[in-house]
């Protein structure tokens, strides 16, 4: 047996201004051929279950590619072009079945559906070929991901920390296809809902039910059951709320069990919205919680959707409002680092920190942060992830450094990083769990490193291309009417498949 493994993985925010290039796929850490094993095998990753799966049952495993960069704008077309081509190149050579670990949410100039026309393109290729494809929990869903792959399935944890588990699921769905033991058959289904990220936690309400309802459904028998929450800020036609379900043969079964996940979702429509709060107010109660650390959620500058994260607005109040014994991750801006690096560890300096970015799609300008510090850590930003999302990936960060205020202390980047793992702050030196405040540019999966060591967690709304205030966007390309950019009441939508 010859399986193709290869992983292209982005989710795109229309809105933000962040460059996706070829490079960014490399800062994050691309790879090719027989390096994809050294990096990915053992790892709590899709890709890892398929590479354990392929040594199970004895298989020859071709790795064209693994490539993923951090949430950012459009995928240029060189980048979209190197990683899919190099996946279409290792299936005309020929191949018994494939396993793509892929994101759901890609837009590249040159197609909105980046995963529908990769698979699209597969299938031109080998029009009978076994595929197994495993998504982000807020994956768009569109007809050509569905009728172009044997089986598909999300993420059932937000944070992600069950990516290995799905992808051994689906996997072994294939795997079990291609012995003709099972027939996998697909039924997709949606409703109008654009509903927001920061509503998404599993182990909230509304989606902690909805899981719990796709569960049961595995549990009577069918081979998956995914409830996708999407991601609204990739402005493309399929955005939105979707569910597919995997049966062994019976369309009818896997058709049925889909309905009721997308009507239970539409049910609770209203709580898919985030209600806002001043700013102002939010730091001011966490700065009359004693109990630590506190957790404040910088969530409108989140880098893991797309952030800029140089956002300063938080920071600012924080600062203004005299918070004590806060530690930031991270700022991005590559241009103080080095300025930090030139003066050396123990300097004192003033930066304009941040605030190098322009938000055209947001009308807002970038402004930089005047602060005062001394340097207290320089780094090159690596280290290992040994927490439950991404376990055992390298991260790099780019060269990094601490700027310590007195009050607060800073991690400033070079590449951009979600802080979902405490190692952000113990790669340069910061013990998190003894500051009183950490300030995090984040929304859920900060949950994965620090959830428990929060004593309390504020949401801060600031300012950035990952707001969750819709007003601030101008959605062009997705499918109107829908809930909530339209108030809605009927469902125009089912059963896609």
């Amino acid at each position: 047996m010859r399986l193709v493994i290869a992983m292209m993985k982005h989710e795109t925010n229309s809105f933000s201004p962040v460059v996706t290039d070829w490079q960014r796929f490399l800062d994050w850490g691309a790879h090719f051929g027989e390096k994809v094993k050294e990096a990915f095998a053992g790892t709590a990753m899709p890709i890892g279950a398929y590479l354990r799966l392929a040594r199970e049952v004895g298989a020859e495993t071709v790795t064209p590619i693994a490539a993923e960069a951090m949430p950012s704008g459009i995928v240029a077309s060189e980048a979209y072009e190197i990683m899919s081509q190099a996946i279409l190149d290792a299936i005309r050579k020929g191949c018994d079945g494939a396993m793509l670990d892929l994101h759901g949410a890609m837009v590249a100039q040159p197609t909105p559906d980046g995963e529908g026309t990769l698979l699209e393109r597969i299938r031109a290729i080998a029009p009978d070929l076994p595929i197994a494809v495993t998504c982000d929990l807020h994956a768009n869903l569109t007809l050509k991901m569905v009728r172009n792959a044997t089986a598909l399935i999300g993420y059932k944890t937000y944070p992600h920390i069950d990516m290995h588990v799905v992808g051994e699921q689906v996997g072994r769905i294939l795997l079990r296809a291609m012995a003709g033991e099972i027939r996998p058959v697909m039924a997709w289904e949606r409703r109008p809902l654009l509903a927001q990220t920061l509503r998404m936690g599993t182990d909230d309400e509304p989606m902690a039910t909805l899981i719990r309802l796709a569960r049961e459904e595995e549990s009577r028998g069918l081979l998956a059951a995914t409830v996708f929450g999407g991601f609204p800020l990739a402005d493309m036609k399929d955005a939105g709320m979707s569910a597919i379900c995997v049966a062994d043969g019976d369309r009818d079964l896997a058709r049925a069990a889909s309905t009721r996940l997308m009507d239970a979702a539409w049910a609770r429509r209203e709580e898919f919205l985030y209600r806002h709060q001043p700013l102002e107010d939010a730091v001011a109660r966490a700065k009359a919680i004693d109990e630590r650390p506190v957790l404040l959620l910088d969530h409108a500058d989140n880098v893991g959707s797309g952030g800029t994260e140089d956002v300063m607005t938080v920071l600012a109040e924080v600062i203004r409002q005299g918070l004590d014994d806060v530690a930031v991750a991270a700022v991005r801006d590559p241009e103080a680092v080095r300025q930090m690096q030139k003066a050396g560890v123990g300097a004192t300096l003033t930066l304009a920190l941040g605030g190098k970015t322009d938000m055209p799609a947001i009308g807002r300008k970038g402004e930089p942060l005047r602060v005062t510090g001394k340097v207290r850590t320089l780094s090159d930003g690596e280290w290992i992830v040994r927490g439950p999302m991404y376990t055992g990936i390298k991260v790099q960060m780019g060269p990094s450094a601490v700027l310590d205020t007195g009050k607060v202390q800073i991690v400033i980047v070079s590449h951009h990083h979600e802080p979902w793992d405490q190692g952000v702050f113990t790669s340069l030196g910061i013990d998190p769990a003894t500051k009183h405040y950490l300030l995090l540019k984040s929304r859920i999966h900060y949950r994965a490193g620090f959830a428990a060591l929060a004593r309390a967690t504020i949401l801060c709304d600031g300012e950035g291309v990952t707001t969750s205030d819709n007003s601030r966007l101008d959605f062009r390309e997705v499918r109107r009417p829908i809930y909530p950019l339209d108030r809605l009441n009927a469902l125009p939508e089912g059963d896609l498949t």
